[in-house]
């Protein structure tokens, strides 16, 4: 499944080919390399291994779209809060927390020189410069979006010259993405927390197929692929077949040599970490 063609949903065309291949999750991070998920140095490790980049989306205080995955800073950052109450510039400023294995004082590593401090996705484009593909995640923590925030992403996505596609789980945010950058492929992302937890209660649970088929039925319109919670990839891809929709699929987080197995079976490309391919 390399490309979608145009429907009359007028979902944008997708040229999947530069994707299919493994998916670094917020980059090639790694704890014990001193490489922080979603930075500079995660970033241009996936690029020298030739992976694609899997990266998330927060909305600064100002809207400019940073590339972070918390709605909190505190995880991952020398600093308290929410990425939502500082602006670009403070965020850009700010030390990623020091990790023990690393062993310097000081600051933050980044694995390599370069940028420490948070990217904005307009820097993060620009470090990656179409080396490699990139599905970038969109979050959504305040109703509506900061002013700005969408339009930022859609900006900086239309003046990319690389592969890049935008993936949310919110339909709501994908519509007006839809309507701003009709162009751009955008994709829906799907996660076991959007089933009823009685479907993992039970290994094997009946009906969990058709619970599955029942959420993806609901995908927001112009989805150009889906990218699935790894543990719901065999029922994606049954759903695909059933309905006869060519749509690439993408499965996360593949971890475990049992993730491992089932996205080669059933996804076309997988979003990994923890291991090299």
């Amino acid at each position: 499944m390399t490309t979608v063609a145009s429907t009359p949903d007028k979902r944008a065309r997708f040229d999947a080919a530069p994707f299919l291949r493994p998916i670094a999750h917020r980059g090639l991070h790694s704890r014990a390399a001193g490489r922080i998920e979603n930075s500079a140095a995660a970033f241009r490790a996936a690029i020298e291994g030739g992976y694609g980049i899997e990266c998330d989306l927060q909305a600064a205080k100002d809207g400019v779209a940073m590339v972070f995955h918390d709605e909190h800073l505190e995880r991952l950052m020398a600093a308290r809060g929410r990425v939502s109450a500082r602006s670009a510039a403070e965020l850009t400023r700010l030390d990623y927390r020091r990790r023990p294995s690393v062993g310097r004082r000081g600051g933050a590593p980044d694995g390599g020189g370069g940028p420490r401090g948070m990217l904005t996705l307009s820097a993060c484009l620009q470090l990656i410069a179409g080396r490699v593909p990139v599905l970038a995640e969109i979050k959504r923590n305040r109703s509506p979006p900061p002013a700005g925030f969408l339009e930022g992403i859609a900006a900086a996505a239309a003046g990319y010259a690389g592969p890049l596609a935008l993936m949310s789980f919110d339909r709501e945010l994908l519509g007006s993405l839809g309507r701003l950058a009709p162009s751009l492929p955008r994709g829906w992302t799907v996660g076991r927390h959007q089933l009823a937890a009685r479907w993992w209660a039970v290994a094997g649970a009946p009906g969990k197929d058709r619970a599955v088929a029942r959420l993806l039925a609901t995908a927001p319109k112009g989805m150009a692929f889906l990218a699935v919670d790894v543990a719901i990839v065999r029922a994606a891809r049954a759903y695909l077949e059933a309905e006869r929709l060519a749509l690439p699929l993408f499965t996360w987080t593949v971890r475990t040599q049992r993730d491992r197995r089932a996205a080669a079976r059933w996804a076309d490309a997988p979003i990994f970490e923890g291991y090299v391919p």
